[in-house]
């Protein structure tokens, strides 16, 4: 039988050092951007692929440089 290479899960602090964000950041992408985590217990748990995935989909663009740079491409 062969083994499947399984992605590990990883924890809130591994994503904040991943990413260079704060803990807060990460929480109110959780909250209000619909970031891929899971709640086990008490810890957040992330896998770096889901998370790598959500970032190059759009989902953590800051919503005010979109509006800033939509209105420069009108200038």
């Amino acid at each position: 039988m062969t083994e499947q290479a399984v992605e590990k899960w990883v924890t809130l602090k591994d994503v904040q050092a991943y990413l260079g964000v704060g803990r807060d950041t990460i929480l109110q992408w959780i909250a209000k951007r619909n970031m891929p985590a899971y709640k086990v217990g008490r810890l957040w748990k992330f896998k770096l692929s889901e998370v790598d995935e959500w970032i190059r989909s759009g989902g953590a663009a800051d919503e005010s440089s979109i509006s800033t740079e939509a209105a420069d491409d009108k200038e």
